[in-house]
């Protein structure tokens, strides 16, 4: 690699982990550059998965202000992403790659409308029942994971606006609060459907990429996580709802 390659790589790597930590949608960044420097479509996103696992980790940790009391709530979610993210990195590594291209801009759309309503919804539903989380809510949040789980392990652009809206419609939470828990989350799928590129291909990571992005998007969810935690409730909703339009609008156009 030369240096302007490096350095490209590097910065897109540390966007990516500040978009991701702010709103969850770096792929978009770090997945164009690597194809415009001739890295392999699978492979390229096979080696971007398993750098944003740093930045996951630095942003979900910036948020841990915002977890505290949250613990079960997530300790039960994150079983339903695990599940979801094996299953998405399994269909990445079978299935070709235009198979998902008419329904992930529906369920980013989806997101998008769900982060917008998602407020005037809640409080409908807390209107209407007694307790904050009924069975039913939790059932449709579980399974909305699992499927927001493989949609990440398979590509994950805009997964995080998918989580931040579902989450905004079934949990009585904070924004704030629900953008923690969707770094969490977005940190095992990374996590997961990385392990699975491990053991399943492993000859399809790019050890340099995997490298030079980690590095990037340590740093950037350290920054994202500041970023996004000083940002007013409607502030943050606008900037999630830009991104996965942007993200929507990208999908479609190539």
């Amino acid at each position: 690699m030369s240096v302007w390659e490096v350095g490209a790589i590097a910065l897109a790597g540390f966007w990516a982990g500040m978009i991701n930590t702010i709103v969850g949608s770096g792929t978009l960044v770090t997945f164009p550059t690597l194809l415009f420097f001739g890295h392999p479509a699978v492979s390229a996103n096979i080696s971007n998965s398993l750098g944003l696992v740093a930045g996951g980790i630095s942003g979900a940790w910036g948020y841990r202000h915002e977890l505290r009391g949250l613990g079960g709530t997530v300790a039960r979610l994150v079983p339903a992403s695990f599940a979801g993210s094996v299953i998405g990195a399994l269909l990445l590594l079978v299935l070709p790659p235009a198979a998902f291209e008419a329904i992930v801009p529906a369920l980013i759309l989806i997101g998008v409308l769900l982060v917008v309503l998602g407020p005037r919804i809640n409080a409908w539903a807390r209107g209407h029942d007694t307790r904050l989380l009924t069975p039913g809510r939790w059932i449709a949040l579980l399974a909305g994971v699992v499927v927001a789980g493989m949609y990440g392990g398979y590509f994950g652009a805009a997964q995080g606006v998918i989580l931040v809206g579902l989450m905004s419609v079934l949990l009585p939470l904070h924004v704030q609060s629900i953008n923690g828990i969707k770094n969490v989350l977005g940190l095992v799928v990374n996590f997961v459907a990385a392990a699975v590129f491990l053991v399943v291909d492993p000859a399809q990571i790019d050890w340099r990429i995997v490298l030079i992005i980690a590095a990037g998007s340590l740093l950037g969810g350290v920054v994202g996580a500041r970023v996004g935690r000083a940002l007013a409730p409607w502030l943050l909703r606008t900037v999630i709802v830009v991104i996965g339009v942007v993200a929507i609008v990208y999908l479609l156009l190539t």
